[in-house]
């Protein structure tokens, strides 16, 4: 009983990778999205047969993994069906709102006029043979508004398997989000998650703005929304414990420079560095300034190797005040400064700051990933500190 089971899901994945294969010509990436998807979907559906938990799971998909291999390759081997388990468990609503399990009996292909208002249907009504039909899902996707969770056509396969690292579906609805507005490579994204971009952002920002994350991502508005605590400069190849100048950093920043507008965020333009300006005969040399679309102001960036002093915040006032001053042109708004050093003192930031300060802004860099333990635990400390009304919204 068993193996005819066996036998009649593996013919009904037989259909859905060959139906996806026809279908490459039109969207290889959606195609590969949704034929995934099913998979995980019949697996579930057949290990569950309607209940809570599986009975027999473990050995149907070994038996399975086996079958498929041999005939597919090892794209479809013991671990990506666990992969694509995890997928349809993850994104249950990928093609649409749907109550429990799929709609059965319902073709995927021919959707009535308002079947895709009431739900995507799943399943084909001769099981394993229907085409997966990209153009009807996509153009049945477009007449609502994207939003996280859902089937976009610009996320690949690879991409979902990226987001599927996370447990949180905060944090994966953020790089969705992200990854939807700026059109990150495969790379990127997983540099960005790497690095964890939503955890230090959230350190960044005030309470109430750890929340719009998810539901927003990273908009930027004020001066301080450009900010990441800390930022990472893997990519400069500066070891942690080897002794660099600002020079250094500097040479090794300029080397990197997509890397570093990537690093820094949405909107910067690189401008130059070391601009030279002239107070009365001497001469001072900020060394990065750049120019942000998006906030339509300058922004001037030193670099710090040790502790950020008074001294340091004094002369980045002194930068910004210049800037407003002798460069800002008509439409353009105040210059902010932006501080990364290796370690800081907010109580010095705070006093030799206006309270009302939002021009100038200090942040820790880091040559090598900080430890995803230890920025979970301060974002957790923050996050504690909301009120329950704040954190129910």
């Amino acid at each position: 009983m068993a193996t005819q089971k066996i036998s009649v899901l593996y013919n009904k994945i037989c259909g859905i990778i060959e139906a996806a294969r026809a279908g490459v010509s039109r969207s290889v990436n959606t195609a590969q999205v949704v034929s995934n998807w099913r998979i995980g979907q019949e697996i579930i559906e057949e290990e569950q047969q309607g209940k809570a938990r599986a009975g027999y799971g473990e050995g149907l998909i070994r038996e399975l993994a086996i079958r498929l291999h041999n005939t597919y390759g090892p794209g479809y081997g013991l671990t990506n069906l666990k992969s694509f388990k995890q997928f349809y468990l993850t994104y249950a609503h990928l093609l649409g709102p749907q109550k429990g399990h799929a709609v059965r009996g319902l073709s995927l292909i021919k959707p009535q006029a308002d079947g895709f208002r009431k739900g995507y249907a799943l399943r084909s009504q001769s099981p394993g043979a229907s085409a997966i039909d990209v153009p009807g899902i996509l153009h049945a996707l477009r007449e609502e508004s994207w939003k996280p969770g859902r089937l976009h056509p610009n996320l690949s396969w690879t991409h979902y398997r990226a987001f599927l690292r996370s447990g949180n579906a905060d944090i994966r609805s953020f790089y969705e989000i992200e990854f939807v507005k700026n059109n990150w490579c495969a790379r990127e994204l997983e540099r960005q998650i790497n690095t964890q971009l939503y955890e230090r952002l959230a350190l960044s920002r005030d309470k109430e703005g750890v929340l719009d994350l998810a539901k927003r991502g990273q908009i930027i508005q004020r001066p301080i929304d450009i900010l990441k605590e800390p930022v990472v400069l893997e990519f400069a190849d500066l070891q942690e414990l080897e002794r660099f100048t600002e020079t250094d950093l500097e040479r090794a920043l300029i080397n990197k420079l997509q890397a570093f507008l990537l690093e820094l965020g949405q909107g910067f333009a690189f401008v130059g560095r070391q601009k030279r300006l002239t107070l009365d005969g001497d001469h001072f040399y900020p060394d990065l300034v750049f120019y942000h679309i998006k906030l339509k102001c300058y922004v001037i960036v030193e670099l710090k190797v040790g502790k950020l002093t008074h001294g340091d915040l004094g002369q980045m006032l002194m930068y910004v005040n210049y800037y407003d001053r002798e460069v800002v042109g008509q439409g353009d708004n105040p210059t902010t400064g932006l501080m990364l050093c290796t370690e800081k003192n907010d109580t010095v930031v705070k006093y030799v700051l206006d309270e009302k300060n939002e021009r100038i802004f200090a942040s820790r860099y880091k040559t090598c990933l900080p430890s995803e333990e230890r920025l979970r635990a301060e974002l957790r400390r923050e996050l504690d500190t909301l009120p329950p009304q704040v954190v129910k919204k």
